[in-house]
């Protein structure tokens, strides 16, 4: 195996580990006595510290060790669990995300973490605060570490049988000091009587040429103490700062990590009695399974697309031939390829528990950031969507998500004088109905006040204040979807900036879904998308325009008609028919794609009519034809055909020929 599928395999393994170190650490956030909790968190951790060492990342490892550290002496019952040490461990995590993320980027995985490591070890020791708080001061002297090699190893070790230490020394010049080579000169000579000076960073050609920012390093060899040191060192004018850290031997180090093993070696779960079994059935059972590249997937997902289009030819020469044989093996072909296609769409479902799981987290932040008191509860995490889509959803979800806390949820104390309880809820449910996909966020807060959206709407020039006299609550509330439209008092970071919620609309109708609010002022609000099962293989139903094949898909279409021609009338320079006691405005697609009339055309007293529905919303499509229903394959039309009107792709029918796929929803404002 080549480095790149172990560092792959090291990627997605650290992303499940630190999920899990996220989820239990807000578990044990609400219940900090359970030291079962801290132990998971523990094992996550000190393994997620053995794969990066493993692989070369020192620096995500030296931080997740000083985390590690931490968890140890709050399972010991050595530390109590306090609102700050929550905090300070939660920001630890971020950082070892950010740098896992920079390494899946291509990156070293180097963060600056001087002040998150602070905290960790003045949490491990608080007499250490004050060394360590100088060395949080400056960002640079963090930076300018030395790097040693096995010489400098093997001299150093030496030098310390015989009472030398050796002290790796941050030398910080003043910001306003003029001359910096000359302080920097001065201070080699105080070091040189002191000791032996075997390394400097940068290198002391580049000193001499002041080619640094105000700090240096040295590494030191001398007798002397490093109180002493630091004392004659800050004694030279200009010396602002100066950290003198003694290093330990290489053994010293192999000591420390076979205490680690020897400690992992001894059960560190204390055992409760008469819970012991209680505590095993709650383990999950190991599932049987591997990871798949989703760029295979797409691949395999391609080749059986060329299938089913082969499959369609198929079956038009089975009907125009009307041979036995070949219409049996083409029929046991189909019943093969359609339980082959349910077991590769299967394939790429997962749970969109992988978007939900970072909610939590989330949420947890914001209300402290909010002073809020909010409970999120997550309903229905295990129904599954295509990977293409999970990946797509969760960018819209915490725009939401944000939203609700910040303009949905009131304060505490706005919530206690309406009556309400201390803490607001929002709920994040996800559930099947058909061949879509529901995700609904709601949140018991104030609501949406219509008046306000609506007089927003009118100032915008989003709405006229005639039409506005007759748009019901969901037409009111769908304005808030409007560009840049928004109602907030005062703009924060928290939902977006005042950006709105047009960009989740944007998202979600890119991946062919919708969204729709409702809202009862004073009790709270619900936005609601669907979404399609899968982006690659639809259902549509095929039709004719003049000589011209057109897919519309299935989950846009409300109903098939037919109309006389002489039931079509002319309303506000619109031609609309009258269907279930509404009124429909008819598209002509003849006249919308330009397509040419057949030769010999007579007209026709009936029209065929295609109902589609976005939102509340329906308008008809005049066709000349309905072929019937069929599974076709999505086609992309490449960077040449981009933002075709109502164009959203094309696919290969059984005879050869190009069908465009319409996109109903551009039809409907």
């Amino acid at each position: 195996m080549e480095y790149n599928d172990f560092l792959e395999m090291f990627i997605e393994e650290s992303k499940d580990h630190l999920q899990n170190i996220n989820d239990e650490l807000l578990k044990l956030e609400a219940d900090p006595d359970n030291t079962s909790i801290v132990n998971e968190i523990f094992r996550s951790a000190h393994t997620l510290k053995g794969m990066a060492a493993t692989m070369g990342f020192e620096d995500l490892a030296s931080l997740t060790h000083d985390m590690e550290n931490v968890l140890d002496l709050l399972r010991n019952s050595k530390l109590t669990i306090t609102s700050e040490i929550m905090d300070i461990i939660f920001t630890c995590v971020d950082f070892i995300e950010k740098m896992v993320t920079n390494i899946e980027q291509g990156g070293n995985g180097k963060e600056n973490v001087t002040d998150i490591v602070f905290q960790l070890k003045k949490i491990q020791d608080p007499s250490l605060a004050m060394n360590l708080e100088n060395q949080a001061i400056n960002e640079t002297a963090a930076t300018a570490q030395l790097v040693m090699d096995e010489f400098q190893l093997s001299v150093i070790n030496e030098a310390i049988k015989f009472g030398n230490h050796a002290y790796q020394i941050s030398v910080t010049l003043d910001e306003q000091c003029v001359m910096k080579a000359v302080r920097a000169y001065m201070v080699f000579q105080v070091l040189e009587e002191l000791g032996e000076v075997l390394q400097t960073n940068p290198p002391v050609e580049q000193i001499e040429e002041e080619g640094f920012n105000d700090t240096f390093s040295i590494l030191l060899l001398s007798p002397q103490e490093a109180q002493d040191i630091q004392k004659q060192l800050l004694n030279v004018s200009e010396v602002k700062q100066v950290l003198v850290v003694e290093q330990g031997n290489q053994q010293g180090k192999i000591d420390e990590e076979v205490l680690v093993k020897e400690v992992e070696k001894a059960d560190p779960t204390p055992k409760q009695n008469g819970n012991e079994e209680s505590d095993s059935s709650k383990k999950k059972p190991r599932s049987k399974s591997i990871r798949v590249d989703i760029d295979k997937l797409d691949q395999l997902m391609n080749l059986f697309s060329e299938l089913i289009i082969d499959r369609g030819r198929l079956e038009q020469i089975a009907q125009n031939t009307h041979l036995n044989e070949l219409t049996e093996t083409v029929e046991h072909m189909t019943r093969i390829s359609t339980n082959l296609q349910e077991l590769i769409l299967n394939m790429r479902m997962v749970p969109v528990e992988q978007v939900f799981n970072r909610f939590p987290r989330m949420i947890r932040d914001l209300a402290k950031e909010l002073n809020k008191k909010i409970e999120l509860i997550i309903e229905g995490a295990e129904t599954e969507l295509d990977r293409t889509v999970i990946d797509e959803i969760g960018d819209p979800l915490v725009h939401l998500i944000r939203n609700a806390l910040d303009h949905g949820l009131e304060t505490t104390k706005d919530r206690i004088e309406c009556g309400k309880p201390e803490e607001g809820k929002v709920v994040l449910k996800a559930y099947h109905s058909g061949n879509h996909v529901f995700i609904e966020v709601k949140d018991d807060g104030k609501g949406i006040n219509r008046e306000k959206v609506l007089s927003k709407g009118i100032e915008r020039g989003v709405v006229t204040l005639e039409d506005s006299q007759n748009l019901t609550d969901s037409q009111v509330y769908s304005l808030l979807f409007s560009s840049g439209f928004s109602t907030a008092d005062k703009i924060s970071d928290i939902s977006g900036r005042g950006v709105g919620l047009d960009v989740v609309k944007t998202k979600i109708e890119s991946l062919g879904g919708a969204i729709s609010v409702d809202s009862t002022l004073g009790q709270g609000s619900i936005f609601q998308i669907q979404l399609p099962l899968s982006l690659s293989i639809i259902y549509a139903m095929l039709i004719k325009v003049a000589n011209e094949t057109y897919a519309i898909p299935f989950n846009s279409i409300v109903e098939i008609t037919n109309v006389a021609r002489d039931e079509v009338v002319t309303l506000h320079g619109q031609k609309v028919i009258q269907f279930r006691e509404q009124v429909v405005p008819l598209i002509y697609l003849q006249e919308v794609f330009h397509v040419p009339s057949a030769p010999n055309e007579t007209e026709v007293q009936e029209l065929f009519i295609v109902i589609v529905r976005k939102g509340d919303k329906t308008v008809g499509l005049v066709v000349d034809s309905v072929l019937g229903q069929q599974e076709v394959v999505l086609k992309s039309l490449g960077s040449y055909l981009t933002n075709l009107y109502a164009i959203s792709g094309a696919t290969i029918l059984g005879n050869g020929e190009v069908a465009l796929i319409i996109d109903s929803n551009q039809f409907i404002n």
